[in-house]
């Protein structure tokens, strides 16, 4: 497969407004557009039986972040009950950072809400991580690497 631009991905959600300013604000994700898909297309694209509207927001490092808000609400979550991969089709955003502490406190102070014990876990020497739940409850991961280049060594040169 050659890819032509950086990966996306999508997530439900029932608040967009709530939702775009949350991620703004906890990830300084950037805005990029927003459209409007009528039902029938969005039929026709096994999307909803009715119309959604798609927010798309960036990254500095370009991968984007879809936030689709369905003209009639989605159904609740129901995989808060306990560990991330107790569930079958569990998923959740990674983010790669320098400073594991300040965002994590950003996306608290945002809404965000801790799954850890403790803010920051070091799960292995040097590998640090959070995991975290956004308002409508997906699952970020926020990571840190003391050697980023030794875990991503094909992205050095950026």
């Amino acid at each position: 497969m050659k890819m032509t631009a950086p990966m996306e991905v999508g997530l439900t959600v029932t608040d967009l407004p709530r939702m775009r300013a949350f991620y703004e604000a906890a990830l300084d994700l950037s805005f990029v557009s927003e459209v409007y898909v009528p039902g029938p297309k969005a039929a026709e694209a096994a999307m909803s039986a009715e119309g959604y509207t798609a927010v798309r927001l960036q990254t500095p490092w370009g991968e984007r972040v879809k936030l689709l808000a369905p003209d009639v609400a989605p159904k609740a979550r129901s995989d808060g009950d306990g560990m991330i991969l107790a569930h079958q089709s569990a998923t959740y955003l990674t983010f790669i950072v320098d400073d594991i502490a300040g965002v994590v406190a950003r996306v608290r102070a945002a809404g965000g809400t801790l799954l850890n014990d403790e803010p920051v876990t070091e799960v292995r020497p040097g590998v640090f991580l959070s995991f975290l739940r956004d308002p409508e409850g997906h699952i970020l991961e926020i990571v840190s690497y003391a050697d980023v280049a030794a875990y991503r060594s094909d992205l050095v040169a950026r």
